[in-house]
């Protein structure tokens, strides 16, 4: 799985954009072993989802332990520019409770 990876001015956040059409039980091994550098790397991860157009309940576990992961170095994970289907099932199993979903990258950085 290929990430572009651009890190913030402070150097201590950065913007990941997964290339991916999808995250299933297919790629998502694939999916936490190259993500896990930047997540140790970084105090603040935004992830750029502008390129998924379907998440599985795989996906959806990988996200959480990369969440899980940020959150026990006291760091944040943030989403951004979710398509429709991504976003309607993030609201169906409720995980746009547990996650920071923003529309696009400027909103997630103004967050952090």
């Amino acid at each position: 799985m290929k990430f572009d990876i651009e890190k913030t001015q402070d150097g201590l956040s950065a913007i990941i954009l997964v290339h991916s059409e999808s995250l299933d039980a297919s790629n998502v091994k694939e999916f936490k072993a190259a993500l896990q550098p930047a997540l140790g790397a970084h105090q603040n991860i935004i992830l750029d989802m502008s390129e998924l157009s379907f998440v599985d309940s795989s996906g959806l576990g990988a996200l959480l332990s990369c969440l899980r992961t940020m959150s026990n170095k006291n760091g944040q994970l943030k989403l951004c520019s979710m398509a429709k289907p991504v976003k309607a099932l993030f609201e169906l199993v409720r995980m746009h409770r547990i996650f920071s979903i923003y529309n696009d990258r400027a909103a997630a950085s103004c967050a952090l």
